[in-house]
C-alpha cells in the first residue's frame, strides 16, 4: 500500500476504532438529536442530517424505508472528506489527537473525533433537491473548524442519487502541499450489505466477469497491513450488496482508483451498530490554500446487474490520455517540485530546483495498441537536456525504468512539441493505467518547465 492510501486508511480506522470502543469519540447514544431533511421520489428516500453538516445519513427504498447507511459514529455516513498538509496539522500550536496526527489537515463534513459538529451556514430543500453549505471540522483536532466551506447539491432520479460536492479553501497557510488521495466521497453501509463487487479487468463494458473483494476484519491484527482493499475499477463503479444481490452502487465515471471492504460481522447490524461496509472512489489532488474544487458522483440502489447496467448506460465517452492544462491540473500531482499555484492559467508552471522532480498523472485506462505516441507541449529552462516518460499497467501498478522512454528536450525557454514513440518499447503493451513525466534528473535554482498539454493528439509547433 502506498503512502497516499495510508491517509485514507487512517480516517477509515477513525470511524471503525471509535465504534469498537478502542478510542474516544461520541457514541450514537451521546450525540445530540438528529435534525433531518428528506427527499422522496416514490422510488427512494434520502435524508441528510443538518446537525452533521448535511451528511447523507439515510438512504432507503421508499417502500420499506430500511436505512442502508451506517451512522454508528461521525466518521461514517456518506460524506465529504479532504486531505492536505502539513502533517501533523497544528494550527496556532494546537495539538491533534496522537492517534490521528498522521492525517494532517483533514476537514470532514460530519464533525471531529472529539464529538464537535460541523456548522450549517446555508440550506435549502424545495422538495426536488437539497442544497447544504457547512463549515466542516478538522477530524484529528478537538473543536477546530476548517478554513474552508463544503457545499453539496443533491437530487433524485428514479433509483439514483446524483450529488455534486465542492470545497472552497481560504487557508491562511499558503504553502503548496503535495497531492494526496481524496475520498470522493466516503460511503459506509450497514452490516447486511457486505458483499463487495467491482470490475477490475482489461475488457471493461463487455459484461466480463466481476471481481468480489472478501477482506473482512474485526481488529487491526486481522487486517494484515491494510484493513481495506485497493483496486483499479476499470468500469468506474463498485457496489455493496446483501445476500439477495440488492444494495448500493457508487459510480464515479472519471475515477479508476477505488478502496473498500468490510468491518465486523457480515450480514448483521443496523444503522447505529458497529458492522459496516465501506467504498470510496479515490483521486490524487493538490488542494491549494485558495482552491475551489468540486466533483460529482452517483449512488445507485438496486440489484447488482441493475447497478452495472446504469454504469454502462451513463459512462462518459472514454478519451485516451488527453490532458490540457488550461484551467486546472487535470488531476496531476508532483513529487520534489511544485507549480506556481491556483488558479491555473493556460499552463503548468513548474519549478525545477530539486533533484528527481516527478509529475504523476491520474489513474486512467487505455490499450497500448490504440495510443502508440504521446505528445508533450512544453517550454524548458533547464541545464539537463533529457527528460523521461514512464507508464504503468493494470498488472504492474508502479513505475519502473524498464517501462519508460528517455527523450531530448530543448532548454531554450520556448514552447516545443515533443513526440514520444511509446510503441518503440517492447514493454509498452496491454492495458495502460497512467503516465509519469520526469523533466530532468538534477534540478537547479531558477530552472522551470511550463507545460500546456500531455496528449495523444499531435499538435503543430
Amino acid at each position: 500500500m502506498n503512502k497516499q492510501n495510508n491517509y485514507i486508511v487512517l480516517l477509515a480506522l477513525a470511524a471503525i476504532t471509535n465504534s469498537a470502543g478502542v478510542l474516544g469519540g461520541q457514541s450514537s447514544a451521546e450525540r445530540p438529536g438528529e435534525k433531518m431533511s428528506y427527499l422522496d421520489n416514490g422510488s427512494i428516500r434520502l435524508g441528510v442530517d443538518l446537525n452533521l453538516g448535511g451528511s447523507i445519513t439515510y438512504l432507503a427504498n421508499a417502500g420499506d424505508r430500511i436505512n442502508i447507511i451506517n451512522n454508528h459514529d461521525w466518521g461514517r455516513q456518506i460524506q465529504m472528506s479532504f486531505y492536505s498538509g502539513p502533517v501533523p496539522f497544528t494550527p496556532g500550536g494546537k495539538q491533534p489527537s496522537k492517534t490521528w496526527a498522521g492525517l494532517g489537515w483533514n476537514p470532514i463534513q460530519s464533525g471531529d473525533y472529539a464529538g464537535n459538529r460541523s456548522r450549517i451556514v446555508e440550506y435549502r430543500n424545495d422538495g426536488k433537491s437539497i442544497y447544504v453549505k457547512c463549515v466542516p471540522m478538522q477530524w484529528p483536532l478537538d473543536n477546530e473548524p476548517g478554513e474552508c466551506t463544503f457545499e453539496s447539491w443533491i437530487k433524485l432520479e428514479e433509483n439514483v442519487v446524483k450529488v455534486r460536492s465542492r470545497i472552497k479553501n481560504h487557508r491562511t497557510d499558503t504553502t503548496q502541499y503535495s497531492g494526496r488521495g481524496q475520498e470522493l466521497p466516503a460511503v459506509y453501509t450497514n452490516g447486511p450489505w457486505y458483499r463487495l463487487f467491482s470490475y477490475t479487468g482489461n475488457r471493461p463494458f463487455t459484461n466480463d466477469k466481476l471481481s468480489r473483494f472478501t477482506k473482512t476484519w474485526t481488529n487491526l491484527q486481522d487486517a494484515d497491513g491494510s484493513p481495506w482493499e485497493h483496486w483499479t475499477a476499470t468500469e468506474n463503479w463498485a457496489a455493496l450488496i446483501n445476500e439477495d444481490d440488492w444494495g448500493l452502487g457508487v459510480f464515479k465515471p472519471d475515477v479508476y482508483s477505488f478502496t473498500g471492504g468490510f468491518f465486523g460481522t457480515p450480514g448483521k447490524g443496523g444503522s447505529k451498530d458497529g458492522p459496516t461496509g465501506y467504498i470510496s472512489p479515490v483521486q490524487q489532488e493538490i488542494l491549494d490554500h485558495n482552491i475551489g474544487y468540486e466533483y460529482e458522483y452517483m449512488l445507485i440502489m438496486g440489484k447488482l446487474d441493475e447497478i452495472r447496467r446504469y454504469a454502462y448506460e451513463h459512462s462518459k465517452q472514454k478519451t485516451p490520455p488527453d490532458y490540457c492544462f488550461e484551467k486546472d491540473r487535470q488531476h496531476w500531482v508532483y513529487r520534489n517540485t511544485a507549480d506556481s499555484g491556483w488558479p491555473i492559467r493556460g499552463e503548468l508552471n513548474i519549478s525545477i530546483d530539486k533533484d528527481d522532480p516527478q509529475l504523476i498523472g491520474p489513474v486512467g485506462f487505455w490499450q497500448a495498441r490504440d495510443i502508440p505516441k504521446i505528445y508533450i507541449r512544453a517550454a524548458c529552462n533547464t541545464q539537463d537536456t533529457r527528460a523521461r516518460l514512464f507508464w504503468r499497467t493494470n498488472s504492474q501498478h508502479g513505475f519502473a525504468k524498464q517501462r519508460s522512454i528517455s527523450f531530448e528536450i530543448r532548454p531554450d525557454g520556448q514552447y516545443h512539441t515533443y513526440e514520444i514513440d511509446l510503441s518503440s518499447s517492447p514493454y509498452y503493451k496491454g492495458a495502460i493505467t497512467g503516465l509519469r513525466l520526469d523533466p530532468v534528473a538534477v534540478g537547479h535554482k531558477g530552472e522551470y518547465i511550463k507545460i500546456k498539454s500531455i496528449t495523444c493528439r499531435n499538435q503543430p509547433n
